[in-house]
């Protein structure tokens, strides 16, 4: 393997880690728009559903106490009705469509968030519709590892706190996450391969998460959403930029 492919498998590992530390999701939105660069998505999805698993999972303890499974459960039976779905469509997926997709999914979520400066309380739909938006949030976990993004935005609808919002998803992204990783491999959709790239990947994932925590607990709600969005809007525009140029 090239040099080049290695930095950049550790450099979005170092970045999905810390954006999965810092907001309780996003390894796949700030992965994918690197790793993509090298990988097709046959290898850049599960992998980034081994590396989300591995960064939810090392710092799921000192975020325990924030967990409010009366509010996560509608999201998670949800999201592992829509998994499946997801997962069926990976084979599918055509790498320039997929990239430019992924991209100005990103710009819309962050925009969306960007431009929501009141605070709602929304409790259109109850139980049902947050049911919904977690089936919607488990297709995409099962296509592209992509759990974290209609379910966050449909928080911060709902007026959740940033303690809510990152229990409840954390929960409901390393489940779903969980449950993909197991149905791709179960499919065969996960080559050897990409166990080699999650062990190059693991050290980067460890290191960004732990940062990303570190930065968490010390960042008020306002700082907390601005460098995410920040972050995640990049991200889209890049990955956006680098697709279209290649058609």
């Amino acid at each position: 393997m090239e040099t080049f492919t290695i930095a950049l498998l550790l450099f979005g590992a170092l970045a999905g880690g810390f954006v999965s530390g810092l907001a309780g999701f996003g390894t796949a939105l700030m992965a994918l728009g690197i790793w993509l660069y090298v990988l097709p998505p046959s290898l850049a999805v599960p992998l980034v559903l081994i590396c989300s698993v591995i960064a939810q999972t090392s710092t799921l303890p000192s975020m325990w106490k924030s967990f409010d499974l009366s509010l996560v459960w509608p999201f998670l039976i949800g999201g592992l009705i829509g998994v499946p779905i997801g997962t069926t469509l990976v084979a599918s997926a055509d790498p320039k469509v997929f990239k430019l997709s992924v991209g100005v999914l990103l710009l819309i979520f962050s925009s969306a968030l960007y431009f929501n400066k009141k605070q709602f309380a929304v409790t259109f739909g109850g139980r049902i519709a947050d049911g919904v938006v977690g089936f919607a949030g488990g297709i995409l976990g099962g296509l592209a590892g992509l759990s974290g993004p209609l379910p966050i935005l449909w928080a911060n609808i709902r007026g959740w706190n940033k303690h809510e919002r990152r229990g409840i998803f954390q929960l409901f992204n390393f489940t779903v996450l969980a449950t993909a990783l197991v149905l791709q491999t179960v499919s065969g959709l996960v080559a050897f391969k990409v166990v080699w790239l999650a062990m190059v990947a693991f050290p980067g994932t460890l290191i960004g998460a732990w940062l990303g925590a570190r930065v968490y607990h010390a960042l008020s709600d306002k700082h907390f959403g601005d460098v995410v969005l920040g972050l995640l809007f990049l991200s889209g525009a890049t990955l956006v930029w680098n697709s279209v140029s290649a058609f």
